[in-house]
């Protein structure tokens, strides 16, 4: 399996000097920011996409952008490849190196610049963690919308290469709905701002270019995001069904209604046994699909809301309603679901899928999910942000058996291409990586992505940052 997905292969110019370069990168980042020893480089062989690793040239972790303009200034002279790093929690392969490649970490610049209450905004380095944000401006009142599943380790700069997304973004959208500005570094060594405190920016939409560009256009230093106040009151409420099909079928009639909860989260049987022996968040055992759904306002805006959903959810058989009671109990209701990757991953190794559906096919797509998890004889946990049809299939298999992990990632392309087939698309948090970029073809013409590599080629002509993903390596032209 380790050779079923391709990487460019390594430039002997670049391996040949690797001494020269390690001595001249030792100049640009202070001491102890160079990782060069071969054990010390293991780490950084792979992200969350487990299955595939090279071991990298160097890692520098610089910590200042002044430091990272430096070290692309030097790899762009010399026509070294380069990889930028958040926390490395990528599920699709987006900061697995090559063998010719610095790995550009940013994990040392962690510094909260500033919090601009007046602007409802903060400004921070690209290497502070998500929840960092929401934790610096709690107190306050205020907090950072986008939450992904892995907000206690990822990176904002890691967020901003990959769009994320998370489980409130139901109400209040991705990270490209909360970025307002960023400091970039160009390919060349040219720092760059976009965007800034205000609303929108002026000129092309240069900043929704740059944020899901998965490190190709540049390296993201700081980034301006922001902040909303937090909401009177939220509530989590348990709805569990029969079968799949009977809550994806609810969530479509929800969303149709022109309800928008802040979240609603699914989750089938395995996934649900899962989280409860992990978290003992209170979940039912006696239901085959369970959607957590929360809503937030006034207490009579909450009720209004909730008693306008178990409407619908009765005309879909709802089995169980289980409202949260205190803030102990939600906080057990979103541990679980947070939870869901790491707890799986105690059991079996998996891949999670990222594919997304628009709502009306949800019901369709977990049926054929199903059956192609089925007809490979593996097991599947379906964990994912229901309320904008964002899949997370979890497919189970040993990573030691090479037979197994061809059937999961063979698996795994089905369902990505049912997801397109059903009128949704490869990716809605994850990235392309390596994971999917074999996959593009399948989403797009080679005309669409001709037109997208021009665009990637007048930022980074010489393909040096991040080279082996998104886009196929035959067609590069």
């Amino acid at each position: 399996m380790t050779e079923a997905i391709a990487f460019l292969p390594p430039r002997q110019a670049v391996l040949s000097r690797r001494a020269e370069i390690l001595d001249d990168l030792k100049e640009l980042v202070p001491a102890g920011r160079l990782v060069e020893e071969r054990n010390a480089l293991v780490p950084f062989e792979t992200d969350g996409f487990i299955a595939y690793r090279r071991r990298p040239l160097a890692v520098v972790l610089p910590e200042t952008t002044a430091q990272v303009a430096a070290v692309m200034k030097y790899c762009h002279r010399y026509g070294i490849p380069v990889v930028p790093r958040g926390a490395g929690t990528s599920l699709s392969g987006g900061a697995i190196p090559q063998e010719d490649a610095v790995v550009l970490g940013l994990s040392a610049m962690t510094r909260i610049i500033e919090v601009d209450y007046a602007n409802r905004c903060a400004t921070v380095q690209a290497g502070v963690t998500n929840l960092a944000i929401s934790d610096a401006v709690g107190a306050d009142g205020y907090f950072y919308a986008p939450d992904p599943s892995s907000q206690l380790a990822c990176t904002i700069g890691g967020n901003i290469a990959m769009n994320s997304g998370g489980a409130h973004c139901l109400k209040y959208g991705v990270t490209t709905n909360n970025l307002l500005g960023v400091k970039m570094v160009l390919v060349d060594g040219t720092v760059v701002d976009l965007g800034g405190k205000h609303l929108d920016a002026e000129g092309y939409d240069l900043l929704g270019l740059v944020c899901g560009s998965e490190g190709q256009l540049g390296i993201v230093t700081e980034a301006t995001v922001r902040l909303l106040a937090k909401p009177e009151g939220a509530r989590p409420v348990l709805f569990g069904f029969d079968s799949a099909e009977d809550a994806g079928s609810c969530v479509a009639d929800v969303i149709g209604a022109g309800i928008i909860p802040v979240a609603i989260e699914f989750m089938d049987k395995p996934a649900i046994e899962i989280c409860e022996a992990f978290a003992k968040a209170g979940y039912p055992l006696d239901v085959e699909a369970l959607l957590i759904v929360e809503v937030e306002g006034s207490e009579a805006e909450m009720d209004a809301m909730l008693a306008a959903i178990v409407e619908i959810a009765k005309r879909h058989g709802v089995k169980i309603v289980r409202e949260s009671q205190s803030a102990n109990e939600a906080a057990l209701i979103w541990k679980g679901r947070k939870s869901a990757f790491g707890a799986t991953g105690r059991i079996a190794d998996y891949i999670c899928m990222d594919g997304t559906v628009p709502l009306s096919q949800l019901a369709y797509v977990l049926r054929k999910t199903s059956e192609i998890i089925d007809r490979y004889g593996l097991r599947v946990a379906n964990v994912f942000h229901a309320g904008d049809g964002n899949m997370h299939p979890l497919i189970l298999y040993n990573i030691n058996d090479p037979e197994d992990a061809a059937k999961a990632e063979a698996a795994g392309m089905e369902i990505l291409k049912l997801c397109v087939d059903a009128g949704g698309c490869l990716t809605g948090e994850h990235g392309v990586g390596i994971e999917k970029r074999d996959l593009m073809l399948h989403q797009f013409t080679q005309v669409d992505l001709d037109q997208q590599m021009a665009v990637r080629s007048a930022f980074d002509a010489d393909w040096i940052l991040n080279p082996s993903k998104v886009f196929p390596l035959e067609g590069r032209g």
